[in-house]
């Protein structure tokens, strides 16, 4: 879109004679005294993340080992021993 419009604005400049420095030129004069109208900053969010006044939530220390078990192999045992260990109790009659 903005291609279109500077070949455009190119075209008729060279159309009527006009020197298409002199028109870019004048377009960033435009642009300078524009901007100088526009405010120095603008709040986007709540806090400035620059000010060191700024309040922030407190930080939490947990630790990401805390629930940590062993894993390492477990001694050799009969199997049937460990097989019943780890079982459910049978369920008794009535």
């Amino acid at each position: 879109m903005l291609t279109l419009s500077g070949a455009k604005s190119a075209a008729a400049s060279a159309a009527r004679g006009r020197d298409s420095l002199s028109s870019l030129s004048l377009l960033a004069v435009i642009a300078l005294a524009l901007s100088g109208c526009m405010p120095a900053t603008t709040q986007v969010a709540s806090a400035d993340p620059a000010d060191p006044a700024a309040r922030v939530a407190p930080v939490g220390y947990r630790s990401t080992t805390a629930p940590y078990t062993s894993l390492r192999p477990a001694t050799p045992a009969p199997w049937r021993d460990r097989n019943d260990a780890v079982a459910p109790q049978p369920k008794q009659d009535r």
